[in-house]
């Protein structure tokens, strides 16, 4: 069995502000990451994951696979894009049309090469960073190349969000076997097919919960706690350890582990550690981990003039070609009581934000232009000293090379910073 590495290209930047903190394969949309569901395809075979230097030493904390270490490869090597959803489909194209030494193109990025291990130790040093254009174009010199339109390689955060639906459908299908091992007070309320219904080992469903599973099924994993009151309609996934707090859960959604979450969420990613515990609506959005969602937060994921929404990507606008988008929200961030999300707005790392968000946030900014007040650089010191406090509280231990990232990253957004006038001193609301 062939070594399969994943890779970012340089396409990893459409996807901030939620991939300052991870690599693109740790992204979820569905039931997994990208890096879950190639390695659920691969089980047998030796994975190595090639990402941005200032990663390495958290992922290599998190993964137990080979991060960035091209040395280590003794073997033919199947290079797969880290946003391309690798599939049954995707397997079957790989055995029957990749030969060795072979890529396979998609609107001008490497979806999938088969690298014989000459080749692959050659080029493996520029995997090390996201693989760049002029550095694609020396693999494919040395490859047969083949070109494809259809592949599920996924080119901006929304497309994230836009394919949860069909993707929750088919982890589903492939993961859920057999009965639930969960408990399900008998008083609440199914519809649906209980084939479409899964509730792991220890996770309880109290009284007067719905679940409708008519449009498609719901997962809930391990010690998992659904509050009464609460309906869940499919197809949504929830993780393990969460905590469902009497929530509107409507379809599309996908909610990682250890997450507490009440109000309303309709179509929107959730990865893992965050908290929205309150009322209030998140809708067609992707919010990272460790997210404090502030009591009546609300976002915005549809124009009054029902035109397709635009975000800014690398400082542009694109329009989405899309009618409901919602926001995306980086780790570590905080919003405060009331805080109301314009349509397509990103809030960077650690910020926090006041009131109307009507732009773009960058990293480590309090944000309250709505109120009067000047955006404000928020202190590192702070900021670690946060993660420090909140960590503990979801069973985590704030470790050196979550620090490490921060400072970095502190570092890494000066810029946007800049571009957005924040300005040094002490915030006064």
């Amino acid at each position: 069995m062939m070594i399969v590495a994943l890779f970012e290209d340089e396409d990893y930047e459409n996807f901030f502000p939620i991939t300052y903190t991870r690599p693109v394969f740790e992204c979820i949309s569905g039931m997994s990451s990208f890096l879950q569901r190639t390695q659920r395809i691969y089980p047998e075979s030796n994975t190595i994951l090639f990402t941005r230097d200032y990663l390495v030493p958290t992922l290599k904390r998190r993964a137990s696979n080979r991060v960035n270490e091209p040395d280590l490869i003794d073997d033919d090597t199947l290079l797969i894009n880290g946003t391309l959803v690798v599939d049954e489909n995707v397997k079957q194209i790989i055995e029957k049309k990749l030969s060795k030494d072979a890529v396979i193109m998609q609107r001008e990025r490497m979806a999938l090469a088969h690298l014989s291990e000459r080749l692959a130790r050659k080029h493996g040093k520029e995997l090390c960073r996201p693989l760049t254009r002029f550095a694609l174009r020396d693999i494919v010199k040395e490859c047969k190349t083949l070109e494809a339109s259809n592949l599920p390689l996924m080119t901006y955060p929304w497309d994230l969000i836009s394919m949860n639906v069909e993707l929750i459908r088919k982890d589903y299908a492939a993961l859920c076997k057999g009965e639930c091992k969960g408990t399900l007070d008998e008083r609440i309320a199914i519809y649906g097919e209980k084939a479409h219904m899964y509730v792991d080992e220890g996770s309880h469903i109290e009284a007067h919960v719905t679940l409708d599973a008519r449009d498609g099924p719901i997962y809930i994993g391990k010690e998992t706690t659904v509050h009464a009151g609460s309906r869940i309609s499919g197809p949504t996934y929830i993780g393990n350890k969460t905590i469902i707090a009497a929530g509107l859960i409507r379809e599309g959604c996908s909610i990682g582990d250890v997450c507490r979450v009440g109000g309303e969420l309709e179509e929107s990613i959730v990865q893992g550690y965050s908290n929205k515990y309150h009322t209030g609506f998140i809708g067609h959005a992707y919010i990272g981990e460790w997210v404090n969602i502030g009591a009546a937060t609300t976002n915005s994921d549809l124009k009054n003039t029902y035109g397709t929404v635009q975000v800014t990507t690398k400082g542009k606008k694109v329009d989405t070609g899309q009618i409901k988008i919602g926001c995306f929200i980086s780790d570590h961030v905080k919003t405060s009581i009331g805080t109301q999300i314009y349509t397509g707005k990103k809030i960077g790392v650690a910020s926090q934000v006041h009131g109307f968000i009507a732009e773009d946030v960058p990293s480590f900014t309090i944000w309250a232009k709505s109120l009067g007040v000047r955006p404000v650089e928020l202190y590192l010191e702070s900021v670690i000293e946060t993660q420090k406090r909140v960590m503990p509280r979801r069973g985590a231990k704030q470790t050196i090379e979550d620090i490490d990232l921060l400072k970095k990253l502190f570092e890494i957004t000066a810029k946007e910073r800049g571009e957005a006038r924040v300005s040094k001193g002490k915030f006064e609301l």
